[in-house]
């Protein structure tokens, strides 16, 4: 399995999801975040069965977990989730804006 690396934006993500889930549910928000993380995994385990994303950055590829998709890149040694957003999202805008509500210099489009 190749190193799982994890940015500091898809942090915040992970965190913002399970915050929201646990408005309503507390039990199911640290669940869905542990599920999440073990999608994380299984993506390092073959990063390539999953979908190139050119249009919405280099090398970006993505998985989608119900409602969310799991951006992220492959390197030589690593793995490394960039973003994990809801579907319903703007998608291409907020991966092409630099820290979208983040206060981030990343943008995914390098």
């Amino acid at each position: 399995m190749t190193k799982l690396g994890i940015s500091p934006l898809a942090e915040q993500d992970i965190e913002a999801i399970g915050d929201f889930i646990a408005q309503d549910n507390p039990v199911r928000a640290l669940t869905f975040t542990e599920e999440l993380f073990q999608q994380c995994l299984l993506i390092a385990e073959r990063p390539e069965i999953y979908r190139q994303r050119p249009e919405l950055g280099h090398s970006l590829r993505s998985c989608a977990y119900g409602r969310y998709v799991i951006f992220f890149r492959v390197s030589d040694t690593e793995v490394r989730i960039e973003r994990l957003l809801h579907g319903s999202r703007d998608i291409i805008n907020i991966l092409a804006a630099p820290g979208e509500a983040n206060n981030s210099s990343d943008s995914l489009k390098e």
